[in-house]
């Protein structure tokens, strides 16, 4: 008799555990996600609202939502566990790769394009190129004038990112070794305004993504490694190879290995689709 209600103990509980499994299949697919949530970097928020719109009209059953506010923002967010994707224009310091550990968040890495950063100028500016040297002059006030490096004599007017922008600290990082910006550096809250600013303004300076750089009343500067190297324009070509001196990849990142809707999306971002409308925007596509 004991034998027998053992038996039937073990099939009950044989029973509810496949009972339990069946249900947690039905729980998975009711919790399936339907939209996500991309944030960060302001030099990518353009291309990240180009790629949902695309990936939403084939897929209309599905939403995704994007804001920019910068990398630094987007980052927070992902260790915040308040987005599904962090765009970002930098790859992930240290710092904030010990954070995440701190928080078991384990930020996983995809890179969708490259930019060639553009140093922007008013068209009217006659100074046509700058060495990496002059450009960090330039940004740090030692260099104060345009008749200095070959432009038309006139205080130069620096405009600088907020330094929660990804593009920031690249170029903080890149172009200025981690020095500080001059204190007269005017910090604007997207790249968009600093091109309004520098589209208005002759003697005007400043930097972002280089799709921004073909918009308004500006130009890109060709860019020198050093004096007496090719002077460099950011191309497809020259961005993609590195002859341009200050290019960078633009970055994914998700909280572990992406699943569902996150990695459809993600996916798509990589897909022919996605990577023309990387070129479509005006950065650089991962394969020519």
């Amino acid at each position: 008799m004991r034998s027998m209600i053992r038996f039937a103990t073990v099939v009950v509980a044989i029973s509810m555990l496949v009972i339990g499994m069946g249900c947690g299949k039905k729980a998975d697919k009711a919790v399936e996600k339907a939209s996500i949530d991309i944030k960060g970097s302001d030099t990518m928020v353009n291309l990240m609202s180009a790629m949902a719109e695309a990936y939403m009209k084939a897929h209309p059953d599905k939403q995704v939502a994007v804001t920019g506010g910068g990398s630094g923002t987007g980052i927070a967010a992902l260790l915040n566990g308040t987005t599904d994707i962090c765009a970002s224009s930098r790859a992930m310091q240290q710092k904030e790769i010990d954070l995440a550990k701190q928080k078991n968040i384990q930020p996983s890495e995809v890179v969708i394009g490259m930019d060639g950063l553009a140093v922007m100028v008013n068209k009217s500016n006659p100074a046509d190129s700058l060495t990496l040297e002059q450009i960090k002059q330039i940004f740090q006030g030692t260099v104060k004038d345009w008749k200095d490096v070959g432009g038309t004599p006139g205080e130069i007017l620096i405009h600088s990112r907020e330094s929660n922008s990804g593009t920031y600290v690249y170029f903080k990082e890149h172009v200025l070794d981690k020095g500080d910006f001059a204190t007269n550096a005017r910090l604007m809250t997207s790249t968009a305004a600093l091109v309004q600013e520098i589209s208005t303004n002759a003697n005007a300076i400043g930097y972002g993504g280089e799709a921004y750089g073909k918009q308004g009343n500006i130009k890109m500067m060709h860019v020198r490694k050093a004096a007496g190297q090719p002077a460099v324009y950011p191309t497809e070509e020259t961005v993609r190879s590195g002859a341009y001196p200050i290019s960078r990849p633009l970055f994914l990142y998700t909280n572990g290995q992406a699943t569902g809707l996150v990695s459809e999306f993600i996916n798509f971002c990589n897909s022919p689709e996605g990577q023309r409308i990387v070129r479509e925007v005006g950065y650089v596509p991962m394969k020519g």
